[in-house]
């Protein structure tokens, strides 16, 4: 009778930044040793410390390449029609990001290229943006809806998304963003729009079981602190958590509504003050910021990432990929982003798409760190120290990437 090895892989002669909370900074662990079984990790930690005659079917030396999670893109909206290159270049020219929407811009186009396409034209859209992601080491990302805003457009979005793990060798979670913007049927009645969302939209997707969390739009031009708390309380009775775009034009107390629901994240934050970051740190809720957006629409009041810190408030980075305001398909830039325009750390922007991306998305039981019993999804990268992994512009060190045990 043959005996199977102990290990599918072992991965040998790394250097691991394991993102363990039991470790200080990115947990890094010298002459680090990975190995795997059926997809998760079995062992991870110092070659020293391997079981002796431990044996795998693949043995791969990593060369002293470091080695990261995979990384997780915890906000897009990756599932689109078309472009919105026209209202990037009239913001060129002057025009506001708020003008745009009130004349029919922004939003409510994507909206109307989505209505017009197929189902598995979206996905074959979508998959040429996630394949540029997965070529920089993304092993997770979330994709949101809310540019159908009826029933049968939202559940296309939602099913495209989730198509996309099936057409791909990564985790796709979708979030279910029906109050993303006012349709044009609903002729400006914001309340009784939220009120299809809530006694309509959400059921039927939750009973399709399409969504792993449902998140809003609060804000000026979007809905109420009122109209969102609806739906939370809704999406709470449904047993979905929730998430919110949050004070990104405006202090609307969105971080604070986020915190009072104990929403996984609350993402953009530009305008959080103090009382909302302390709100959230109370509540677990994780900041999720986006550089992307504030670059594109060319912002000035950055996130108080001050504020963050003193709270103790979890920090994650995500491209934000839409077609309007960051038409953006590479976390690495992202990164990059978050350190010049934020100033994260380079520890804060590789934590932040790693360990505390999965947690904002309810996940890091799961993915976001290299510890044992999770899923063996690895980047390894062809640098001589962290930095370097998002230093360079327009450059990809990663040499290979693991999802679920498997290279490639």
């Amino acid at each position: 009778m043959t005996t199977r090895p102990a290990f599918d892989r072992i991965w040998t002669g790394g250097r691991l930044a394991s993102m363990a909370m039991d470790r200080p900074g990115l947990g890094v662990i010298e002459d680090g040793v990975i190995a795997s079984r059926d997809g998760r990790i079995a062992f991870v930690g110092a070659a020293a410390d391997l079981p002796a005659g431990a044996d795998a079917v693949e043995t791969i030396a990593l060369d002293g390449r470091w080695v990261t999670p995979g990384l997780v893109d915890c906000h897009t909206h990756i599932v689109y029609a078309d472009n919105r290159a026209a209202e990037w270049e009239m913001r060129l020219d002057g025009a506001a990001y708020e003008a745009i929407a009130r004349a029919g811009g922004g939003i409510v186009s994507s909206v109307r290229s989505v209505r017009a396409t197929s189902e598995d034209a979206l996905v074959t859209q979508a998959l040429g943006r996630v394949d540029r992601l997965i070529a920089e080491g993304v092993t997770t990302l979330e994709s949101k809806s809310g540019y159908g805003l009826d029933l049968a457009q939202e559940m296309k979005l939602l099913r495209a998304g989730r198509t996309i793990a099936e057409k791909r060798r990564l985790r796709a979670l979708t979030s279910f963003l029906g109050a993303h913007a006012l349709p044009p049927e609903a002729e400006g009645d914001r309340d009784a729009y939220m009120d299809l969302v809530c006694t309509t939209m959400l059921p039927a997707v939750a009973e399709a079981g399409l969504a792993d969390a449902v998140d809003a739009f609060c804000e000026s031009i979007a809905f109420s602190p009122d109209q969102v708390a609806r739906l939370f309380t809704a999406a709470q009775a449904l047993g979905l958590p929730v998430k919110l775009h949050a004070d990104q034009l405006t202090n609307g107390g969105g971080a604070a509504l986020a915190a009072r629901f104990g929403a996984l994240s609350a993402d953009h934050l530009e305008y959080t003050d103090d009382a909302g970051a302390a709100a959230m740190a109370a509540a677990g809720t994780v900041a999720v910021l986006l550089p992307g957006a504030y670059y594109v629409l060319r912002e000035k009041k950055a996130p108080d990432v001050a504020a963050f810190r003193r709270h103790g408030v979890p920090i994650a980075v995500s491209t934000d990929c839409n077609p309007g305001t960051s038409p953006l398909t590479s976390l690495l830039l992202t990164m990059h982003m978050a350190a010049t325009l934020f100033g994260l750390t380079v520890h804060e922007a590789l934590l932040g798409t790693t360990r505390e991306a999965a947690r904002a998305l309810g996940k890091f039981d799961d993915i976001g760190s290299l510890e044992t019993g999770k899923a063996c999804d690895l980047a390894i990268w062809s640098v001589g120290h962290p930095a370097e992994i998002f230093h360079n512009l327009g450059s990809n060190p990663l040499h290979s990437r693991v999802f679920a045990g498997e290279p490639g």
